[in-house]
């Protein structure tokens, strides 16, 4: 099957008019923003008796707060409604925002310039859920990592343009904040003529009645989400991932100042810079990950998220400027192009963390519920953020400096790592599972796609090694029983990922006759609730890497859950650290890290013609002589 980048999916049109359609409203919003804010700075004198400082808060609260009241109804109408004729509806009330703000600008009326800003955080709010919910209905499986590391690409980069283009504008003589005005209003005119491209995009529970009543429907929508756990765990992660980096951007400005030395130009590549290591991590997942939803690569990301900002607290230190310094001068000085290597390390393991946990959300979340459970994760994201500044305040009035406030971030990101991980170990299983096939192996993948997408199977495999298991689950895109002999199911560190495969382990009739008809038995189960069962019919390691003769217990199986059966064929894996050597003993000896190994699969075979011999000859052919 060819595999085509993710990039190919902004020249289609069930994806790019969306994308370019979130990417305008995304710079809208920080255009509008960051010109309203630096307008109030150097005007807040003559306009009224509040200090500029109390109106920047304004502003952010002002802008968030709609998250918090509206995103319940806005997940409704996002579930009951068209979502392409929603959208444009949407964007139109943009265009209405950026005219009052430009009125606002003209007469340099405070009242309406926070009055467009409020009701641009209406905008974001309605278009929140839409923005996520659409992806699965448009994006096939294997796209689905790719098209959400796109989204979160062009967020960043849209938010930091939009951020650049606001204060260039509005700061030019004399009519700087009229310039602002009309050029929003042309980014949301272009927003809409963009989004009219949008594909039809189905109602998902057109029968739904409205609830007009925010905080019952929020409380509703919370428990939609917590209906699954997994979902749910993962949405307090994205959560804290704003949290996390609400804390960092906030602080931006002032670290640039009071520590680094630098000007205003050197705040803003501070914050490009960041922005790009978020884009480059969230394009990055799509390789990583093998073009499927990873949460791998979850933990992968907050061990990145702890490790630089503990190394940006260790940067700083030391750092005494004696004058503000312009972008050359901040790039003279040898200890700041460690402080930008750590921005930017830290926004790419943000991608890595943040891409796949919208993505497993998006997959996971009931298709009828999905734009509430996301309007629930905006709501929960709006209040990290809120919470974020408040212990920010904190701990600064408490005497910690803006490094040290880094250094407890990470710290506290570590714990809350732990903790989420100790609830879901899926994440900590997966991250194990892919940290193993890209440090041991380089793994190519064939015929995969034959391997139903839905629907109960049973896939056979030779056995080679002690982590045959582990190699093809983290290559298939659906979950596994497999079903493995209990003395390799009880091996230390290896046990912990089996049991969280809910894996069966299997006793001959010798050794424990009550073990073995539990395993048939959980096997059947699994088959009828239409999961996938894996087996290796050996029924043990081979020891001279040739295949040992299947035994009949599949029939067994197959007699009581009549299934198509898929054979699978590993490749390479023999002489590696973790099968077997020629004198019986395995973790004795390796070709050496990154070992190309390969797992084939064959077409499925109809459950009657499944005979232990057809099947060891279909596996020994798709092995063929690379053992």
């Amino acid at each position: 099957m060819t595999e085509h980048s993710q990039f190919q999916l902004l020249r289609e049109r069930r994806f790019a008019p969306f994308f370019w359609t979130q990417f305008l409203g995304a710079g809208n919003d920080n255009l509008y923003k960051n010109a309203l804010i630096i307008f109030v700075a150097y005007q807040a004198a003559s306009l009224t008796s509040l200090s500029s400082n109390d109106l920047v808060n304004l502003a952010a609260g002002l802008f968030i707060l709609p998250f918090v009241l509206l995103s319940a109804t806005a997940g409704q109408l996002a579930d009951k409604f068209e979502k392409s004729r929603l959208i444009r509806w949407i964007k139109l009330f943009e265009i209405a925002i950026m005219v009052i703000g430009l009125v606002g600008f003209w007469r340099q009326d405070l009242l309406l310039l926070f009055l467009a800003l409020a009701l641009m955080g209406v905008h974001s709010t309605l278009f929140g859920p839409v923005k996520y919910a659409i992806l699965p209905q448009h994006l096939k499986p294997t796209e689905l990592i790719g098209g959400n590391g796109l989204v979160e690409m062009g967020t960043f980069v849209a938010i930091l343009l939009g951020t650049i283009v606001g204060g260039v504008v509005v700061a030019a003589k004399p009519d700087g904040p009229l310039y602002a005005g009309g050029v929003a209003i042309a980014v949301a005119v272009a927003g809409y003529l963009v989004s009219r491209g949008i594909p039809l995009t189905p109602a998902v529970a057109p029968g739904l009645g409205i609830n007009w009543n925010p905080f019952t429907e929020t409380w509703k929508n919370l428990g939609f989400a917590q209906g699954n756990r997994v979902v749910w765990l993962s949405m307090l992660g994205i959560s804290w991932f704003w949290f996390y980096g609400a804390t960092f951007l906030t602080q931006f400005p002032n670290f640039t100042k009071d520590v680094l030395g630098g000007d205003e130009h050197v705040a803003t590549l501070l914050l490009a810079i960041f922005s790009v290591g978020i884009g480059a991590g969230s394009l990055l997942c799509e390789r990583m990950s093998g073009r499927k939803v990873e949460v791998g690569l979850v933990p992968f990301g907050s061990i990145g998220l702890s490790l630089f900002a503990v190394d940006l607290w260790l940067a700083s230190r030391g750092l005494h400027p004696a004058a503000l310094t312009g972008i050359d001068g901040f790039l003279a000085v040898h200890a700041h192009w460690r402080v930008a290597a750590d921005l930017v390390l830290l926004g790419m393991f943000g991608g890595f963390y943040i891409v796949p946990l919208y993505a497993l959300i998006q997959e996971r979340s009931e298709p009828a519920f999905r734009s509430r459970i996301i309007a629930a994760n905006n709501i929960l994201n709006a209040i990290f953020m809120v919470a974020s500044a408040g212990i920010a305040v904190g701990l600064l009035k408490a005497g910690l400096s803006i490094p040290q406030l880094f250094l407890v971030t990470g710290v506290m990101n570590a714990a809350v790592a732990v903790y989420i991980y100790s609830l879901v170990p899926e994440f900590l299983m997966r991250f194990l599972a892919w940290l193993l096939i890209h440090s041991f192996y380089r793994v190519d993948k064939e015929g995969l796609e034959r391997i139903p997408a839905e629907g109960a199977c049973v896939i056979v495999c030779n056995h080679v090694s002690f982590v045959d298991a582990i190699v093809i689950a983290a290559c298939v895109r659906r979950p596994i029983r497999f079903v493995m002999d209990h003395r390799i199911f009880g091996i230390p560190v290896l046990n912990f990922i089996f049991r969280t495969m809910r894996t069966i382990p299997i006793a001959s009739a010798k050794e424990d006759a009550a073990m073995k008809e539990r395993a048939f038995e959980d096997a059947a189960k699994a088959l009828k609730a239409g999961e996938i069962v894996g087996i290796f019919p050996e029924g043990k390691l081979t020891q001279t890497g040739e295949l040992n003769p299947f035994r009949p217990g599949l029939q067994r199986i197959l007699e009581i859950s009549p299934v198509p059966v898929v054979p699978l064929a590993l490749r390479g894996l023999w002489g590696s650290f973790f099968s077997r050597s020629s004198q019986g003993r395995a973790m004795q000896r390796a070709r050496g890290m990154f070992s190309k190994i390969a797992l084939v699969a064959g077409a499925p075979i109809a459950p009657e013609l499944a005979t232990p011999e057809l099947l060891q000859q279909k596996v020994l052919a798709l092995r063929g002589d690379w053992r």
